[in-house]
């Protein structure tokens, strides 16, 4: 029985669909994390006199708002990820559950 509901989950388009558009979601953040995370690193490894420039009269530098997006970047796509978790691959996968399981 085990064998038989796996299989008609795999072969079912919705599953096709999820898996789709859930790893190609995944792959672009995950890109898009990785050109940002090591876009900072080329950044403080050979634009150090850039980053340890001052912004203004005081002493904070430029590496400082730069490292601070890296963070929020991280965090907006995190909630990119969960919003379309929660509303479309949630409601995929409940279209998947009442066909697969009549």
């Amino acid at each position: 029985m085990e064998t038989d509901l796996a299989t008609r989950i795999a072969a079912h388009p919705t599953y096709q669909k999820l898996k789709t558009t859930r790893s190609t979601l995944g792959w672009w953040l995950t890109g898009a994390m990785m050109l940002v995370y090591y876009g900072f690193i080329v950044l403080v490894a050979y634009f150090k006199p850039l980053m340890s420039t001052r912004i203004g009269e005081g002493v904070t530098t430029w590496g400082m708002p730069v490292g601070l997006f890296v963070i929020a970047f991280t965090i907006l796509i995190t909630g990119i990820y969960v919003r379309r978790a929660n509303d479309e691959f949630d409601r995929l996968a409940a279209e998947l559950n009442k066909a697969v399981l009549k």
